[in-house]
């Protein structure tokens, strides 16, 4: 996980204000990321998800993976406020690592990108209907 919030942090550096917030885990992301919207003031402009599961001897990660995207999507359309998603869905260690910063890349820099892409997409969108 550092090297993936590292990798989103230094992408944001010099871009404004930034709050990093810990979860326990990726289960726990959507609702982090509510009660965020609920109290930071002001509303931050996008959040990036970073997680990472990786598969066990059972079929539980894809349950979570499953619920935690479908969360935060709907999250992100009910509050109008975009949500990058940096969750890894790996099956092995050695997977997660490659996508954090190793051969793969850093999905933390990609994640970020992805925010600051959708904010810039938001502020775009012209509010004047009279044309």
């Amino acid at each position: 996980m550092k090297v993936l919030i590292s990798g989103a942090t230094d992408t944001f550096s010099g871009s404004g204000d930034l709050t990093v917030v810990r979860c326990p885990g990726t289960w726990e992301l959507p609702s982090t990321i509510m009660a965020m919207h609920e109290r930071l003031d002001p509303t931050p402009d996008a959040y990036v998800a970073l997680g990472c599961v990786i598969k066990g001897e059972t079929s539980h990660d894809r349950w979570i993976n499953e619920a935690v995207c479908n969360a935060l999507a709907d999250l992100s359309v009910s509050i109008g406020v975009p949500i990058s998603l940096g969750v890894l869905t790996c099956d092995s260690m050695e997977q997660a690592q490659a996508r954090a910063g190793g051969s793969l890349g850093n999905k933390g820099i990609e994640a970020m990108n992805a925010a600051m892409s959708q904010i810039r997409s938001f502020h775009s969108i012209s509010w004047d209907t009279t044309t």
